[in-house]
């Protein structure tokens, strides 16, 4: 059941970002995804370490002013690997939308390490990595 729950919780994380066809992303639910303390690290090409809040709040304003729109990304290939009540996984991923009125399409890597907690799996950590 462990990789069923992880592979829920990672589509429930890429789905958050999801504006397509006048959806509202719902970039609000990354608070139920990870532990409070959580840390999320972009690598580049600015290298960031943000807080749950800190993360959510630009990527809510982008995904809700109109600048971003039939937004959506996911997960393209992963490993997971579970020992216990931890699990990391890493994986590729594709993304695409429109910014500023130009479509645009990238891709890049995700790595998540998971917590098995008395509520069920979270995620503790994130890092990504943008291809250019």
């Amino acid at each position: 059941m462990s990789r069923t729950e992880i592979d829920l919780l990672t589509a429930e994380f890429f789905g958050a970002f999801d504006n397509r066809g006048g959806r509202r992303a719902d970039v609000e639910r990354i608070r139920r995804l990870l532990l409070p303390g959580g840390v999320i690290v972009k690598t580049g090409p600015e290298f960031t370490v943000y807080t749950v809040e800190e993360f959510i709040a630009p990527r809510r304003r982008l995904l809700d002013d109109g600048r971003l729109v039939e937004f959506s990304e996911w997960e393209t290939s992963e490993r997971t690997e579970i020992t216990g009540d931890i699990a990391s996984r890493f994986g590729e991923y594709r993304k695409s939308g429109i910014l500023d009125g130009k479509p645009f399409e990238g891709g890049g890597t995700k790595t998540i390490q998971f917590v098995r907690t008395p509520e069920g799996w979270r995620i503790s950590a994130l890092s990504w990595h943008d291809r250019p």
